[in-house]
């Protein structure tokens, strides 16, 4: 083989390794350490979330008018969200004693201020102590992804990394770097262009999965030319093949 061939497909073979490991790698541009500030971003209280309330006092027996049964205690979570306060479409809940209590524009901790001081200021109870979580928090995540789907958590907020460890992760032919979160705030749909590859992402307000996000993770170019006329990788090395055949027969 001529030298001359002999480096070009040597370049060729280097250059496909690169754009993989770059199409694959999240946070490449991550330095060895990096510090940056960790944001939160609260998201407010919407129609149809269902709220679990907890109040308490310095003296538990006082407290017990303001919250439902205890035997829920041990119950699951969807029985839990059954016997939680639904938020009305008029962005209102009605406790027990308090009575109805608007939630529009509120996070969960304004609420529990709301609450805490409306026990303090008509003299319901001495030192409240109120808890408010949200019972049907949900992502769903699709494309190309090992396990997509819905799922469920109960922490106050995920990253977007954990959402899609959920998923069991991105499978080889997810495009790292153009991921769509379909988020509905205020009545107004968002769609951001994610890219997991640059670490910018860990700074801005889709890094934190909010309740009711869809995560679409779209095929990459390998996957897309699968589905036509290139079948995969093999294929397209076994067509260089033949071509750098057909020049080394010509050139000779």
């Amino acid at each position: 083989m001529p030298k001359k061939l002999f480096i070009f497909i040597l370049i060729i073979t280097i250059q496909f390794s690169c754009s993989s490991k770059k199409s694959i790698l999240y946070l490449q541009d991550a330095n060895n350490e990096t510090y940056s500030e960790v944001g939160h971003y609260n998201t407010n209280i919407q129609p149809n979330d269902i709220l679990k309330i907890t109040i308490g006092a310095s003296v538990p027996e006082a407290a017990i008018p303001y919250n439902k049964s205890k035997a829920l205690a041990a119950s699951s979570v969807e029985t839990l969200k059954l016997e939680g306060y639904l938020v009305s479409e008029k962005h209102t809940i009605k406790l027990p004693v308090i009575g109805t209590i608007s939630v529009k524009n509120k996070s969960l901790e304004q609420l529990e201020e709301i609450i805490k001081n409306k026990l303090l200021t008509d003299s319901h109870l001495e030192n409240p102590i109120v808890d408010v979580r949200l019972l049907n928090s949900k992502v769903t995540i699709l494309g190309e992804v090992n396990n997509p789907g819905t799922y469920d958590f109960s922490e106050k907020s995920i990253t977007l990394f954990q959402a899609l460890g959920y998923a069991g992760d991105l499978t080889i032919n997810g495009k790292r770097n153009d991921v769509l979160v379909i988020r509905e705030k205020n009545g107004i749909r968002h769609i951001a262009n994610i890219d997991l590859t640059a670490t910018n992402l860990l700074n801005t307000p889709y890094y934190t999965i909010q309740k009711n996000d869809v995560v679409y993770v779209k095929p990459n170019t390998a996957k897309v030319k699968s589905a036509g006329y290139i079948n995969n990788f093999g294929t397209v090395l076994s067509v260089t093949s033949i071509l750098i055949s057909t020049i080394v027969l010509l050139a000779r």
